[in-house]
């Protein structure tokens, strides 16, 4: 059976790109035949393409037809429904919030999967999603790869904060002076924005003794054996327990988890109180033993039997009304997007009508300044030669004093001279 899979993108090691990678990965392993389409390639097509799935930005490069249709994101999943009508779709809801999963609404698909409670929530309150067409598959994590790490210690000594949205400043700080608060002096970041991207997530977690993270970060931090407290930019839920396990893992350790409050120092400190090394033990054996991505793997295959077999022929009428809703849907948020366009193009010329000021404004100031400059060394000339005046002054007094008091005695001399020749 052949799988086109979609998603938004193929290119850094994020949420759905690494499930796309893991599912095909399952699928080719159980005799399946998947391809994967995106339009932004990079990192991960090069890993799928490494275990031998194709990976396309065109699906004209398909010289097939594919037997089901796994959807991600609208877009691209609307993209390969009207390049392939017909074909039967599952289509995928992996978020609350992101404008990319808002599902699309069509005959072409005959299942609705969420990973969580929370996502099936939103594809029940979508208009147009048949009720009955919805399910839930819980998110699971590659326990062969992700291998158990030896017993935690009584007392925690490293932290990881374990997400791609963490920075080296904002919320981090704040969970590393509740670290240190703690007495665990080694907190280290791994995620994209951080630019210390986990390559072999599975090998780094096993250095540490408590993670902080959501979703798969937190999954896989618990199958490995970590402490984990669910944390990251939304807020703070709180250290995973065999109290929470159930209902965290129902809402895919996620951001209805994170409602409990912001990220503060006292808050995550009075969570690191709560670390119990047997109580991880006890976690980490359930995620291992009920969680397994290969038991995904196997729910997501029947789905797709299930698809095939409720799939009857739609109308041309049905399916062209549904694309023209679906187009019309994109209309505002397109036209937005122009106007927003519209509105940088006018600030950009803005900036330059600004910067051209600027210089202008920097070129006078230049120009006032040398001018300044010059009238200060004016000045100082000007004192100095006062200066020299005044002291030539007070030299030609001097000398008309000298000259006074010498010119007694030469009239003198004058006159004896005078009366000498008269005699």
């Amino acid at each position: 059976m052949r799988i086109l899979v979609t998603n938004n993108a193929a290119a850094n090691r994020a949420g759905t790109e690494l499930f796309v990678r893991d599912l095909a990965a399952g699928l080719l392993a159980r005799g399946y035949r998947p391809v994967v389409y995106s339009t932004v390639l990079g990192e991960v097509a090069e890993l799928l393409r490494r275990i031998t799935v194709p990976v396309v930005d065109d699906l004209d490069a398909l010289g097939f037809v594919p037997d089901v249709i796994h959807g991600h994101h609208h877009l691209e999943t609307m993209t390969a429904i009207s390049r392939f009508p017909g074909v039967p779709v599952v289509y995928f809801c992996h978020g609350w919030l992101p404008w990319q999963e808002i599902p699309p609404v069509h005959p072409s698909i005959r299942r609705y999967v969420a990973v969580d409670d929370l996502c099936a929530e939103r594809l029940l309150t979508t208009y147009g999603v048949d009720p009955s067409c919805v399910e839930t598959i819980y998110n699971g994590v590659d326990v062969d790869r992700f291998v158990a790490r030896p017993a935690l210690p009584d007392k925690p000594k490293s932290a990881l904060i374990f997400s791609n949205y963490a920075t080296t400043d904002g919320y981090p700080e704040v969970i590393r002076a509740a670290c240190h608060r703690f007495g665990i002096e080694r907190v280290d970041i791994a995620g994209m924005w951080s630019g210390q991207s986990a390559d072999e997530p599975e090998k780094l977690l096993r250095q540490y003794d408590v993670v902080f993270g959501k979703a798969r970060c937190a999954l896989e931090a618990m199958a490995v054996g970590c402490a984990t407290i669910v944390a990251d930019f939304p807020g703070l839920a709180g250290i995973v327990g065999m109290d929470n396990l159930h209902r965290f893992r129902r809402l895919n350790f996620g951001v209805r988890t994170m409602q409990a409050g912001p990220v503060t120092e006292d808050a995550v400190y009075a969570q690191l109180c709560r670390y119990d090394p047997a109580d991880a033990a006890r976690v980490s054996a359930w995620v291992r033993g009920n969680a397994s991505f290969a038991t995904v793997v196997d729910q997501i295959t029947q789905t797709y039997h299930r698809a095939l077999e409720q799939h009857v022929a739609e109308s041309a009428d049905s399916a062209a009304k549904a694309t023209a809703s679906y187009l019309k849907s994109l209309a505002p948020r397109l036209k937005s997007l122009d106007a927003a366009e519209l509105r940088v193009a006018f600030a950009k010329k803005e900036i330059e009508s600004l910067r051209a000021q600027l210089k202008a404004s920097q070129a006078r100031n230049c120009l006032l300044e040398n001018a300044e400059r010059e009238h200060d060394a004016l000045k100082l000339k000007h004192a100095t030669m006062m200066e020299a005046f005044a002291g030539l002054e007070h030299r030609h007094g001097a000398l008309g004093d000298q000259y006074d008091s010498v010119g007694g005695p030469h009239e003198s001399i004058r006159r004896v001279r005078s009366a000498d020749e008269s005699e």
